[in-house]
């Protein structure tokens, strides 16, 4: 996976980098003072889970991630990862295998530390919840935000989204009586774009321009990025954008104080690369062959799977463009022509 590039210049991903870890966790026990008891989350709104529970659903995560990581052994953590990070960790997991089947030469374990858990009270599935902490790597001082979710009772919590904040960045988030956070519906409509609608009309968004999403680096500067490169002596570059939103790949955000919504969301990318006549594609990474299919000739498609995060505005508010704060993508396949 790519690092998340806020505060910097958007550059063209050339290979799956080092993951950035995503989470959301459920939970359909209910601790009291006499023990653990069922409920019935299909109709009552509850907790997601307890923050006990949520601390060891990440630092099960972190354990499995580590053990990934360390082997590029996609099945040790293939039980703790869904949906775009799935995606992500399993393409740069298997480059890494490719490239070294005995292990990953500059593995470092990844740990957490002060650690905060945005836990939603809602009914029905699937549940989730945000973990917010430090980490060892990346930029000192930066939030690692980690969506952990599951579909059931019996599901092992597993992380779905991930992205990397400065600290001032992250909000303030709404709370009920008993310091719950609260969720927002797909279908939203208080909210400037509907939660379910984001991954559509970003992909829109970098197509076509316009002013749905405040400018930022993820947003014009990456646009203008993409118009650079279209077109360079000898090869041209051709983009398509598509929402992500089945199973695994569902919107999900939290209620911040000022009304609007944190909304994590994902998109698929596609960069195909067209050498003229009598040129060649550049020469790939080694990572960009090992998730290559096919023969490289005259054109190189390259796959992207990206999660997105954004302040979602209160629809009428005067701010009424949404901020994306933070997006990490990484290269999930390629195909030769």
């Amino acid at each position: 996976m790519s690092r998340d590039r806020t505060g910097r210049s958007p550059r063209r991903p050339r290979s799956p980098g080092r993951l950035a870890l995503a989470a959301t966790a459920v939970s359909a026990l209910w601790a009291t003072a006499s023990g653990c008891v069922v409920v019935h989350g299909e109709r009552e709104v509850v907790p997601a889970t307890t923050r006990a529970d949520a601390a060891r659903a990440l630092a099960d995560f972190t354990a499995a991630y580590n053990k990934a990581d360390a082997t590029y052994d996609r099945s040790k953590d293939a039980d703790r990862v869904t949906g775009p990070l799935a995606d992500i960790d399993g393409a740069r997991l298997k480059a890494g295998h490719l490239g070294a089947p005995g292990g990953n030469p500059a593995h470092s374990a990844l740990t957490f530390d002060d650690a905060r858990f945005s836990i939603p009270a809602k009914a029905g599935w699937p549940r989730w919840f945000v973990a917010d902490a430090t980490a060892n790597k990346g930029v000192p001082g930066s939030r690692w935000l980690l969506v952990f979710t599951r579909d059931n009772a019996r599901q092992l919590w597993k992380a779905s989204y991930l992205t990397v904040l400065g600290a001032g960045d992250v909000p303030k988030f709404a709370t009920d009586g008993g310091g719950w956070a609260q969720p927002v519906a797909a279908d939203d409509t208080a909210l400037a774009i509907e939660p379910r609608r984001l991954g559509r009309s970003y992909a829109s968004y970098l197509q076509s321009g316009g002013d749905t999403f405040a400018a930022g680096v993820h947003t014009s500067q990456w646009r203008a990025q993409r118009e650079k490169f279209a077109s360079r002596p000898g090869l041209a570059r051709q983009y398509i954008d598509q929402p992500l939103t089945s199973t695994g790949y569902a919107p999900v955000g939290l209620r911040t104080a000022d009304g609007g919504a944190l909304v994590f969301f994902a998109t698929q990318r596609f960069e195909k690369e067209t050498a003229a006549a009598g040129t060649e594609i550049p020469a790939p990474g080694t990572d960009v062959r090992a998730l290559t299919r096919g023969e490289i000739n005259q054109s190189l498609t390259l796959e992207f799977v990206s999660n997105q995060v954004v302040l979602d505005p209160p629809r009428g508010s005067g701010r009424g463009q949404v901020s994306v704060l933070g997006r990490v993508e990484g290269l999930t396949g390629a195909k030769g022509e």
